[in-house]
């Protein structure tokens, strides 16, 4: 499973306002859409809920009929509002079981972990538990605590339920999370062009099917190997 996290903030190159990243991140999701990536998880903290809402229409409109589900990250009231296809739940937010009793069927619920203890009731009425963070991160300040490697195989190791690995998760990177256990990746930098003379139309996004098709395959030759 393949998911891109969002920080539309991340996208603009130069000092364009709220709408021009807006704007970038749309562009991003339509790039996800083609490339066939499985989940957006919508993670704009700093939006109000309206505006939030607001967001999320948009991006479904573009992901609507595709393969690509739009989560929401912990807020369940505008998942629920807005139809999306899930929520991502914090790891401090509202027990999975809960949630669940007032989703309709079909919808995703995802949880974040930190440690295997954490793993083990989590996992109960979640589809996908997210581990992290992995690897140093431009998300996280310096002095974050990593889980590494060996985390991420005890929580894997602690739940049935499929998990994702999170935080510096880069190409290289995607197969030591693989031997893991993980059952897929989820990242922001990933599906985020590095360099601002490669962007598009003033914003940081870019085609994303062969990082797409690179990250099945590392995670593919893993589960065909004898």
């Amino acid at each position: 499973m393949i998911c891109l996290v969002t920080d539309r903030r991340r996208l603009v190159i130069g000092g364009a306002g709220p709408d021009a990243s807006v704007a970038c991140l749309v562009a991003q999701v339509r790039y996800a859409v083609e490339a066939g990536i499985d989940l957006v998880q919508v993670r704009e903290r700093d939006l109000d809920g309206g505006a939030l809402a607001t967001l999320v229409t948009n991006l479904l409109a573009v992901t609507r009929g595709t393969r690509t589900r739009l989560i929401v990250n912990d807020r369940l009231d505008v998942a629920l509002a807005c139809a999306a296809d899930g929520v991502h739940l914090r790891g401090d937010s509202v027990p999975v079981l809960a949630a669940r009793r007032l989703a309709p069927a079909g919808f995703l619920i995802g949880r974040s972990v930190h440690a295997a203890d954490e793993a083990v009731g989590a996992g109960t009425g979640a589809d996908y538990l997210i581990a992290g963070t992995v690897f140093p991160s431009a998300s996280k300040s310096p002095g974050a605590p990593l889980l590494g490697i060996e985390g991420l195989r005890s929580i894997v190791n602690a739940t049935r339920v499929p998990v994702l690995a999170i935080g510096g998760i880069s190409g290289d990177r995607i197969a030591q999370a693989a031997s893991a256990g993980a059952a897929g990746i989820a990242a922001i930098g990933l599906f985020t062009v590095a360099h601002p003379d490669a962007g598009a139309d003033g914003c940081r996004v870019g085609d994303l099917r062969q990082t797409v098709k690179d990250a099945r395959a590392r995670f593919d030759r893993l589960n065909t190997t004898p």
